[in-house]
């Protein structure tokens, strides 16, 4: 990645996180960081491309006229090829302020790949068949319900050492027809975009389905551990920039990340 200053990158180099560089907003220290990166900038650049841009009429799939397979499939590729370091931190990234929580939940485009065409979302147990029926998404939840189920008799029912192995089969099911997110901008609440409603007689089974996300103590316990981590996570994936005398660049008001952040919030 080049070097040289850009228009809009401030040229102090505080730490990735700091007040100074966010604000203690760790959602915009991580976008920072991932803006830095080449690869990272590059993936993230093309997934917001596909999950905000307009349409032709006759390919709409989604909510604003968003083709929601291309975003999916270029959610999948950010994950797949990007750095973990930097996807996770933009993923699991802590929040303490309503507006940071809004911008993590909209971080992965939730109008387009998340939410439904309407107001209600489907019975979590069309979503689980659909996935099912997937040769793409079936082994992705597979691997989601093997390392992140709770063992009973360990701490938290989770042991410590399945937290990587949980966060990365939980990233492995975005841009599927089971993709999670953040499901309002008070909590850290993750559920796929789905209910129990309309389950009839299968309505234990979509209430255990749903509950893997809602309610599992791994899954939680996994996110909650790659807090700790979250700034020496960063801080070591940037030293290449500091130790050169050259700075992470932070995030433009013009630039796609910024203007995904400020549509959320408008």
């Amino acid at each position: 990645m080049g070097r040289t200053k850009h228009r809009g990158l401030q040229s102090a180099c505080p730490s990735p996180g700091s007040a100074s560089s966010t604000g203690g907003n760790r959602c915009v220290a991580a976008a920072e960081a991932c803006t830095a990166d080449a690869q990272c900038q590059q993936l993230r650049s093309e997934y917001v491309a596909q999950c905000l841009g307009r349409a032709a009429p006759e390919d709409w799939s989604g909510p604003g006229g968003c083709v929601r397979s291309r975003c999916r499939r270029a959610l999948r590729r950010f994950f797949a090829r990007g750095p973990p370091a930097l996807t996770h931190a933009l993923l699991f990234c802590r929040c303490e302020s309503p507006a940071c929580a809004e911008r993590r939940r909209q971080t992965f485009a939730p109008a387009c790949v998340f939410a439904g065409p309407g107001p209600a979302p489907p019975s979590c147990m069309q979503v689980r068949d659909r996935c099912e029926r997937s040769r793409l998404c079936r082994p992705r939840l597979l691997a989601f319900q093997a390392s992140c189920a709770p063992a009973p008799g360990s701490r938290d029912s989770c042991p410590e050492e399945r937290g990587p192995r949980c966060r990365l089969a939980y990233a492995g099911l975005i841009g599927t027809a089971i993709t999670p997110n953040y499901l309002d901008n008070v909590s850290a609440r993750i559920a796929p975009w789905c209910g129990c409603g309309d389950s009839g007689n299968r309505l234990e089974e979509c209430e255990a389905f749903r509950k893997l996300f809602t309610r599992n103590p791994c899954l939680d316990g996994a996110i909650q551990a790659f807090n700790p981590l979250w700034p020496t996570v960063l801080q070591d994936w940037m030293k290449p920039y500091r130790n050169t005398g050259h700075c992470f660049p932070q995030v433009s008001s013009m630039s796609v990340l910024t203007a995904l952040a400020l549509q959320a919030l408008l």
